[in-house]
């Protein structure tokens, strides 16, 4: 991974092996980012791709291997009063199984970089959204009134 910031803004370039959530997370670490927002595109060899199913309370996930494009990745990170980092992230995947072009899309968890990834970051400015818990679900949602 390596990243560079013009003006507000982070571009992020994933390589090969990396995992996209938490290189993420590893430059709202070390810029000491609270709460941003983000989109990209790249090509990955594998991702954990959720729905969520409100009747049972639980995501159901796929996990899906092989050359995935990545078409579009847009999320956000956020932070709890204890600093630990949230992400809420969706993505679209398109691939090739058995000579037809499919999709898959959902809720991201985890997705691997197979050539390279390109992130925009951008931090929310002059505050930081925060995490409100969820006890419903066993998520979190923005916290606005901070």
């Amino acid at each position: 991974m390596d990243y560079r910031k013009f003006g507000e803004t982070y571009y992020v370039r994933l390589d090969r092996g990396d995992e996209i959530v938490s290189c993420i997370f590893d430059v709202c670490r070390k810029e000491h980012i609270e709460s941003c927002v983000f989109n990209g595109i790249g090509g990955c060899s594998s991702a954990e791709v959720q729905t969520y199913d409100p009747e049972k309370n639980e995501f159901n996930t796929r996990t899906i291997e092989g050359m995935l494009e990545l078409i579009t990745l847009m999320g956000n990170v956020i932070s709890d009063d204890d600093g630990e980092l949230y992400h809420h992230t969706h993505a679209t995947f398109s691939m090739e199984e058995e000579g037809q072009h499919l999709m898959a899309a959902g809720h991201l968890k985890s997705s691997v970089v197979l050539y390279t990834a390109e992130i925009e970051l951008r931090p929310v400015i002059g505050g930081a959204i925060k995490r409100k818990a969820d006890p419903e679900t066993g998520t979190g949602f923005w916290d606005l009134s901070k």
